[in-house]
């Protein structure tokens, strides 16, 4: 009799475990594979704006090799850390509270607080990105010699010790934000992380997105041309979300990457890429398959930025909501779980 007990125990206690599990499994497909946003606050008084960052994880994901896929690398969208990258695009309310900040002044299209920050020349970007990084007490990204906003960046050298990475010359090694290297934004667009594979579009698919003048899905292009009142749209209505969860890598503005166009980072004044659509263009901008180039001083009609963080204890490096679910529900039932990454 207490033998039956014990298995009636030990058979409930089973099917406890089981429910448990299974319904992790379901919470974890619900919550999709991209991961929460970090909120960075910069500036001060009344010129504080915040900065919404996605964890971009699954580090060494291997790279695509899809032979229609630019740049031609063979590391294309393989980045080995863990890092962030901006949510939505740099707005013109976050470059007016730059200016407002420190003596650089950098000038946009002035279509409204919200709308992407355009006419915003390579050079320009990284000063706003050395100011993220000195502003917050850190360090700056890019090397200027010089005072022009416009003015190029020089190379890192070994004599900079302290910040030289002979495998990117243009990037301080101590830097915490940067514009997004052309690997790191190429994964946050294009790459699933639930199933390891690449998609042709921003929008986890190999079929082109619905053109939309803004919202939630599709993405903001072939609107009527470049004075258009329909777009760019705000950077918070640009369209569907990456796989990730990053929203307008395709469509609404072009956007800098950090990269010089022959990917040497051998020059400071070398052409630069960009790459993503516009919002009056059509949908050859939009794909994997799609990277121009511009001189480091242009201030083009719809050519804007994102910023990437490479902190891994700021903000913006939080867990995946799966992971928050496993470790509420395992610790309440008094177990450890382990995940493996997918490569």
């Amino acid at each position: 009799m207490l033998f039956s007990v014990l298995l009636l125990k030990k058979s409930a206690h089973m099917k406890s475990m089981f429910l448990r599990c299974a319904f992790v499994v379901l919470s974890i497909s619900m919550l999709g594979s991209y991961l929460h946003a970090g909120i960075v606050t910069f500036g001060s008084d009344g010129n504080q704006f915040n900065m919404e960052f996605v964890t971009i994880g699954n580090p060494g994901n291997a790279p695509d090799t899809d032979p229609n896929a630019r740049p031609i690398s063979a590391t294309l969208g393989a980045v080995g850390y863990t890092y962030g990258i901006g949510k939505f695009e740099v707005s013109e309310g976050m470059i007016t509270k730059f200016n407002a900040s420190q003596s650089l002044q950098i000038a946009v299209s002035g279509r409204g607080v919200n709308k992407p920050a355009t006419y915003v020349s390579w050079n320009e970007a990284a000063r706003f990105v050395n100011w993220l990084n000195t502003s917050t007490g850190g360090y700056a990204a890019y090397k200027f010699t010089t005072g022009g906003v416009n003015d190029n960046i020089a190379v890192w050298t070994a004599s900079d010790t302290l910040d030289y990475d002979a495998s990117n010359p243009y990037r301080s090694k101590r830097a915490t934000y940067v514009l997004p290297s052309y690997n790191e934004w190429y994964k946050a667009a294009y790459y699933n992380p639930s199933n390891s594979t690449y998609y042709d579009f921003p929008n986890g698919s190999d079929i082109r997105p619905t053109a939309v003048t803004g919202g939630l899905s599709g993405a903001v292009y072939t609107q009527a041309g470049e004075a258009s009142p329909t777009g760019p749209t705000d950077v918070t209505n640009a369209g569907g979300l990456s796989p990730y969860g990053v929203m307008g890598l395709g469509g609404n503005v072009f956007e800098w990457d950090e990269n010089s166009f022959d990917l040497t980072n051998s020059s400071g004044s070398s052409l630069r890429g960009f790459r993503g659509g516009g919002w009056f263009f059509n949908s050859s901008y939009l794909p994997s398959s799609a990277r121009i180039n511009g001189g480091t001083g242009d201030k083009i009609v719809d050519v804007g930025f994102r910023v990437a963080s490479l902190s891994s204890s700021a903000p913006p490096a939080v867990p995946e909501p799966s992971m928050m679910v496993i470790g509420t529900l395992f610790g309440l039932g008094g177990l450890v779980a382990k995940r493996r990454m997918k490569k």
